[in-house]
């Protein structure tokens, strides 16, 4: 198991000791370096560093494998929208053979060689329910529920904590008047995986994200007959500009203009490209796309294929839903109503760590880190969002994708590091904090 292989290492045993001998009679795990809960990309990229920090690791996962919502809950044709280049974790780079924008399948290859290349093995099917400091012993207390043991709570202990479950952990799905008479099917986009058994059906896609265009567009080429709900303002901006990404030219532009000025550019060359997307529909919001995404985390759609059926009519776009009607009828906002066969909710995801994290105060309600909460040196000119008090990390919340996590998870890494060096220079070893805390489990 993950702890105990990393209980040696830290030690330098040969043989491992066994679960048995690291659990109190209590059911209490007392585990060596910090507790990381979540192995997708943002618990690796953790991992990953703390390995060639020569520091321990337990990886707590809820799935029955790494990377759960790229492998169960992701549709079939997706790819990164970003370029490999943007979308690398530490250490390691794509293969030279992969595509620009890999596919899901690419993406998943790569996390299964990353974390073979680091030995991160995690305790899989540990679903957590609950953490809370201890500051008494001064330790976090992590229970996680087994559900190879029917269920079963185990205790983990440890003085530190990465939060890596990342920002959607849990699907968002609106409340919409009257759905359960909708006679059709009803399904939450992380339940699509192809438009090809909606063949010759009239689909409702309800959000007109990044996810929301591109299964229109999936369900257009294989035969069914799309409609896209938008309730808000929404920027569509072509993945690639001037032979290069779209978020390459951002990138560089933000390091010698304003926001404001970059946004400016970037929507003076979409419209150029794609033309006017509010004759069609889609209106563009106030603020530039770069601005709505520092503020909220949402990000512009980057255009796959979406927008030329779009313009065609082949996609078309309707108002937002007010209720479903009985049978397959749906009544817009603007009190038109259609028949559909099917619905499909590409309303997207939210973080679960309110419901289980109880201590802390590095989180708001709605499972986002807060803003910095240390003042800024010159050797900390990141800090504080993903740090927190008492030994509380989080990665993967930064709203900047995977380029984000991997930045976030650098730092932590480093700074459990340096922790765990000073705790094992002071004498006694870095396990001696935990060793003087067992007692009072």
């Amino acid at each position: 198991m993950q702890e105990e292989q990393a209980a040696a290492d830290a030690a330098g045993n040969s043989s491992p000791p066994s679960h048995q001998e690291q659990e109190s009679s209590g059911g209490c795990c007392l585990v060596r370096g910090p507790i990381i809960v979540g192995a997708g990309p943002s618990g690796l990229a953790v991992a990953a560093t703390l390995r060639r920090h020569a520091v321990p690791f337990t990886v707590l996962e809820r799935s029955d494998g790494i990377a759960d919502l790229w492998t169960n809950r992701t549709y079939d044709r997706l790819r990164l929208h970003l370029p490999k280049v943007f979308c690398e974790l530490p250490h390691v780079g794509f293969p030279a053979d992969f595509p620009t924008y890999p596919s899901k399948h690419d993406f998943l290859r790569y996390l299964r060689s990353y974390a073979a290349r680091f030995a991160v093995s995690p305790l899989f099917g540990r679903t957590v329910t609950r953490a809370r400091f201890d500051a008494a012993a001064s330790l976090w207390r992590v229970t996680a529920v087994s559900a190879a043991d029917g269920g079963r709570a185990t205790e983990y202990a440890s003085p530190w904590l990465v939060v890596a479950s990342g920002e959607n952990a849990e699907v968002v799905e609106p409340k919409v008047k009257g759905r359960e008479r909708f006679a059709g099917e009803a399904l939450h986009s992380s339940a699509y995986r192809s438009g090809e058994r909606f063949k010759g059906r009239r689909v409702l896609v309800v959000g007109c994200g990044n996810s929301g265009m591109e299964m229109c567009l999936d369900l257009c080429e294989l035969g069914a007959m799309p409609f896209m709900s938008v309730r808000s303002g929404v920027h569509v901006l072509p993945r690639e500009m001037f032979g290069t990404s779209t978020f390459g030219v951002a990138m560089k532009l933000l390091k010698w203009l304003p926001i404001k000025l970059v946004d400016r550019f970037l929507l003076l060359v979409a419209k150029m490209v794609l033309g006017d997307t509010e004759r069609h529909g889609l209106r563009r919001p106030k603020l530039g796309p770069l601005e709505i995404k520092k503020i909220t985390g949402k990000s512009p759609v980057l255009d796959v294929g979406a927008w030329s059926l779009i313009k065609s009519g082949n996609i078309k776009i309707v108002p937002e839903v007010e209720s479903f009607t009985g049978g397959s009828g749906v009544r817009f906002v603007d009190g038109n109503e259609m028949a559909f066969d099917a619905v499909i909710f590409a309303t997207g995801y939210r973080s679960n760590v309110p419901s289980w994290l109880k201590d802390g105060d590095l989180f708001t309600e709605d499972g986002k880190p807060r803003a910095a909460q240390e003042p800024t040196t010159s050797s900390n000119s990141s800090c504080c969002s993903w740090r927190g008090p008492n030994g509380l990390y989080c990665v993967g919340f930064s709203g900047r994708g995977l380029l984000g996590a991997g930045a976030d998870a650098l730092r932590a890494a480093a700074d459990i590091a340096g922790r765990w060096q000073a705790a094992a220079a002071a004498g006694g070893g870095a396990s001696s904090k935990i060793s003087i805390s067992s007692a009072s489990v």
